[in-house]
C-alpha cells in the first residue's frame, strides 16, 4: 500500500517494543514531588510506554514521525519547535496546511537514522511503534544514546482498550512537555464539549452493528477492540462487530463478516486504493450480497488520520454519527 505501512507491520513492530504501562498511575505522569502547572513547569517527569523522562526545559528541535502526532503538535501551536516531520497517511487538515508546509519534510515515509540525526533533533515523537523500528536503528534506546528524547503515541502501548481519556492524556502530556499545558487544557475542554454535544443527540438510539473495512482481499483488515477506532464507533452510536479482536487493527475472515451481519461498513480512506474501489470490492463479492450493509449500500467513510489517536477524534465521532444516521 503506497504511502502507508500495513496494520500488520504496525502490530508486529509494536510487539518488538516494551509494553510496560504508559504511566500506569493514570495521572499526567509527573512524579517530581511538585506537579507540573498549566502553561509549563520544569522539571517535568513523564512515564511514556515504559520510558521515564525528566525534562529540564521544553524540547526545541522536535521531529514528528506519523501524521497524527504532527497534527497534535500543530494544534498546540508548536510548529516553531519542529525541525522536521515525516510520513503522511492522507492530507493534513486545511487549518494546518500553512504551518505544516513551513516544516521540513525529512522523508515521504520514515527517514533513515542518518537522515533523522542530520536534522539534529532533541526530541522524536512517533505515532506508531514502527517509528522506532529496531531494524532501522531508530529505537528509543538508540536515540537516547545520541542525546535525543522520544515519545510514542500511547495507543501503541496502552493496556486494555484505548479510550478518549487516552486522547486527552496524550494532548495533555505533550502540552506539558513543551511548556504549553494551558493550551492543552483548553483543547481538552473544547474536545469534551464537542463529544458531549454529539452524545446528547444520540440518546435513546439503539447501537447499530458496524464493520470497519481498512483493506484486504483474501481476508479483511479491520479495526479491533483495542484501538481508538473502537471507541469512536461506540461514541458515535455504533457497535464494532469485531470488538473482540484484541488489537487496534487485525484480520477477519469474510465468513466472520457475513456471520456478524453489520448494518454499516466504515471504509477507511487512505493510500492508493480509493474509497470507490473498496466499495466495488465489497459490492461485487457474491459472498457478501446478503450482508445488510452491503445489500443496502450503507457505507460511511473516514480518513485514516481520523481513526487513530490524535486531535481529530472528537470531530471524527460527530462525523461518524452523522453518517450512521443517514
Amino acid at each position: 500500500m503506497s504511502g502507508r505501512r500495513s496494520a500488520h507491520a504496525l502490530i508486529a513492530a509494536a510487539l518488538l517494543l516494551p509494553l510496560a504501562a504508559c504511566g500506569s498511575d493514570g495521572d499526567a505522569g509527573a512524579k517530581t514531588g511538585k506537579p507540573a502547572e498549566a502553561g509549563g513547569s520544569f522539571p517535568y517527569t513523564v512515564d511514556n510506554c515504559g520510558v521515564r523522562t525528566t525534562y529540564q526545559k521544553a524540547p526545541e528541535r522536535a521531529v514528528t514521525m506519523n501524521q497524527h502526532v504532527t497534527e497534535i503538535m500543530l494544534e498546540l501551536g508548536l510548529e516553531k519547535s519542529l525541525v522536521g516531520t515525516a510520513f503522511l497517511d492522507d492530507e493534513v487538515l486545511p487549518r494546518y496546511k500553512k504551518t505544516y508546509d513551513a516544516v521540513p519534510v525529512l522523508a515521504e515515509e520514515y527517514p533513515s537514522k542518518e537522515k533523522l540525526l542530520a536534522a539534529d533533533p532533541d526530541f522524536v515523537y512517533g505515532g506508531y511503534a514502527s517509528a522506532f523500528d529496531p531494524k532501522d536503528g531508530r529505537t528509543r534506546d538508540e536515540l537516547k544514546k545520541s542525546g535525543i528524547d522520544s515519545r510514542l503515541n500511547i495507543e501503541y502501548c496502552a493496556e486494555g482498550r484505548t479510550t478518549l481519556d487516552d486522547v486527552y492524556r496524550e494532548v495533555d502530556e505533550i502540552g506539558r512537555t513543551f511548556g504549553v499545558g494551558d493550551r492543552a487544557e483548553k483543547w481538552v475542554a473544547k474536545a469534551r464539549a464537542t463529544v458531549a454535544a454529539t452524545e446528547k443527540g444520540l440518546k435513546g438510539r439503539e447501537p447499530r452493528p458496524v464493520f470497519v473495512y481498512d483493506s484486504g482481499d483474501k481476508t479483511a483488515q479491520t479495526a479491533g477492540g483495542a484501538g481508538i477506532g473502537n471507541e469512536l464507533i461506540t461514541r458515535a452510536g455504533g457497535r464494532n462487530v469485531f470488538a473482540d479482536v484484541d488489537k487496534a487493527f487485525g484480520d477477519a475472515t469474510w465468513e466472520q463478516v457475513v456471520a456478524r451481519a453489520p448494518e454499516i461498513v466504515v471504509i477507511l480512506d487512505y493510500g492508493a486504493t480509493t474509497v470507490e474501489q473498496k466499495k466495488k470490492r465489497l459490492l461485487d463479492d457474491p459472498a457478501l450480497r446478503d450482508v445488510p450493509a452491503v445489500k443496502n449500500k450503507k457505507f460511511a467513510v473516514l480518513p485514516l488520520s481520523d481513526a487513530v489517536l490524535g486531535v481529530r477524534a472528537p470531530d471524527a465521532i460527530a462525523k461518524l454519527a452523522s453518517q450512521f444516521d443517514r
